[in-house]
Order: C-alpha cells, then sequence, then structure tokens
C-alpha cells in the first residue's frame, strides 16, 4: 500500500498508509482525531519496498530506453579494443591473495 500525506489544521502534517482506491479520502488526524484532507508535499511512494530495492527499480526504469554507453564506439571497435593490452581486473591484497571484484563474487580465491 502507499503511504501518503495528509494535513491537520491543528497538528500539521502527518503520513498514513492507505489502499490506492482510496487516494483522495480524507484521513483521521492521529493525534486529535479529525478529518484531514490528502495533500502533495511529495511523491507517494511504496512502504514495503526497501531503499535498494526502490533505487533498483529506478535505475532500471532509466536504463530501459537509453542505456548508458561506456564509449562512442561499438563492441570489438577497432580503433579502441584492437591490439591494446587490457587492464587486469585481479585485485592484489597485501597478504597475497587475489580477488575478482567484477567477475565472480560467490569465488572464493585459493
Amino acid at each position: 500500500m502507499p503511504v501518503y500525506e495528509y494535513k491537520c489544521s491543528e497538528c500539521g502534517i502527518f503520513e498514513n498508509m492507505a489502499p490506492m482506491q482510496a487516494f483522495a479520502d480524507p484521513c483521521d488526524c492521529p493525534e486529535c482525531g479529525q478529518s484531514a484532507p490528502r495533500v502533495l508535499f511529495s511523491v507517494p511512494h511504496i512502504s514495503g519496498l526497501s531503499s535498494n530495492t526502490r533505487r533498483a527499480h529506478e535505475t532500471n526504469e532509466r536504463s530501459a530506453d537509453s542505456p548508458k554507453r561506456t564509449s562512442t564506439h561499438g563492441p570489438g571497435c577497432g580503433c579502441c579494443s584492437g591490439g591494446a593490452k587490457k587492464n587486469s581486473k585481479t585485485l592484489y591484497r597485501p597478504d597475497g591473495s587475489k580477488s575478482f571484484p567484477s567477475k565472480r563474487p560467490w569465488m572464493i580465491s585459493h
């Protein structure tokens, strides 16, 4: 259920969860019980999602129609990726162990 904002004339602004069908209905103030109309100070958000999940959904929505490109050339471009040596993605720690942070996070080095 979404969380909506309401403004009580006595107590001020408060938030309350309500079904989407009742988005325009007033809500009783939790402090004084007076009926308060809904106001739009911020965009309604879904209370059941964590902030990480919400950010992931926002990122997916942004990239759905216009994905970011790292260069102006396509994959396998002769001028950018031809004979140049690629940088190693291996991370070497001071104790001599290796890690591959961008490849297989579930794999433990041995």
